[in-house]
């Protein structure tokens, strides 16, 4: 069909610009005014890869229709993206039959380069961007495949409608938090937590600690916790005293950066190679485990594990607010583009789910219900 001759370009959408584009006609596509140069190099012809960012899947093709023009006429309700493109929708899914894109990253030209497991993300930042031919057709593929034989995966309603608010930047978008109230002692937000509250906060971080562990235990990996934390207990069993959990690091760095990897709250090892490394947030600042994943980026820069921070479902925003911050972006790699996020309640449904699979399973899987940190530049 000659698809492979045209050039194709990923056309970032959220769940909201995707849906506001739809009931437009979906005849054009938009792209901020920094993007004007890059969007002249589109042609007629060409070919658009739509992807949803929040769910990370794919959910349409579009053929360019039109050189490009300038245009600020309403489409979008947040933004003009004035620099536009005439288009004709090859295929456009729903949100439930989109392609999750990880279905499809192995089969990238850039997949075996990845410095980082989950490196992945910085391919998806920025539109347009011009892919090579064989991805887009990847792509392509599978796009047509999933319209002519649609799989309906379910889809969290709440990701698929929120997006964080990013300020652009010499170092690239970062987020700047807004104050919070100064806590008290032992408090939340300005108020002193409850005696029962403080309990149950810490609580839900051991049970989570226990939960990353004993995945990792009967996936047949070591597993470490932070050594402050061995003597916490869960279900009647100290952290310390669980299956595989390792009684010493491995000297294979210098003294500073073991001094802060032996903190970390929950790691994965297989011999003495780290595999991932987990923050369990439930403090209001949940400025400790950032801080710590900062501190290991910095000593080791080239450590090629994945980072992960685990917290309460209604931290996630903040959380992400403040992987996002100049501080952290000014890290070589940036902190968010290595670092993703998961919440309690995916981690608790989908251990459950996995149980009696996990001797099976890889300790990429839980990558497949993490979330990406970084944000995206539409």
């Amino acid at each position: 069909m000659g698809e492979s001759k045209r050039a194709y370009w990923l056309d970032l959408f959220t769940g909201q610009t995707w849906d506001e584009f739809l009931k437009s006609g979906a005849s054009v596509s938009g792209f901020r005014s920094s993007r004007h140069k890059t969007v002249r190099r589109i042609h007629p012809g060409d070919y658009l890869l739509c992807y949803l960012t929040g769910v990370s899947r794919f959910i349409g093709i579009l053929e360019v229709t039109s050189e490009a023009f300038t245009d600020s006429s309403p489409i979008w309700k947040d933004e003009a993206f004035p620099e536009r493109l005439r288009v004709k929708a090859i295929v456009a899914l729903t949100p439930e039959t989109a392609v999750p894109v990880h279905d499809l990253i192995e089969r990238f030209s850039w997949a075996e380069s990845l410095q980082n497991p989950i490196a992945w993300t910085g391919h998806f930042r920025g539109s347009p961007a011009q892919w090579e031919a064989a991805d887009g057709q990847v792509v392509w593929d599978a796009v047509l495949r999933a319209n002519a034989q649609p799989v309906v995966r379910p889809v969290d309603k709440a990701k698929l409608a929120r997006r964080p608010t990013a300020t652009k930047s010499p170092i690239g978008p970062v987020i700047v938090p807004e104050a919070e109230p100064e806590p008290e002692a032992g408090g939340d937000g300005g108020r002193a937590l409850s005696t029962g509250e403080e309990a149950a906060r810490d609580s839900a971080h051991t049970e989570i600690q226990w939960l990353l562990l004993t995945l990792g235990a009967e996936m047949g990996l070591d597993v470490w916790v932070a050594r402050n934390d061995r003597g916490r207990e869960f279900k009647g069993v100290r952290l310390g005293d669980l299956p595989r959990v390792r009684k010493d690091l491995p000297l294979k760095f210098d003294p500073v950066t073991n001094k802060t990897i032996e903190l970390i709250d929950v790691l994965w090892m297989r011999s003495n190679a780290i595999t991932a490394a987990f923050e369990v947030e439930s403090t209001t600042s949940i400025y400790s485990g950032l801080l710590r994943m900062a501190d290991l980026l910095a000593l080791q820069p080239n450590l090629n594990i994945p980072l992960y921070i685990v917290a309460p479902d209604e931290r996630r925003t903040k959380v992400i607010s403040e992987v996002n911050r100049p501080t952290f972006r000014r890290l070589d790699p940036p902190m968010a583009e290595v670092t993703r996020f998961i919440s309690f309640s995916e981690l608790r449904e989908h251990a459950e789910q996995a149980r009696p699979y996990l001797r099976h399973l890889k300790p990429d899987f839980i990558e497949e219900f993490s979330e990406p940190c970084d944000v995206e530049e539409q």
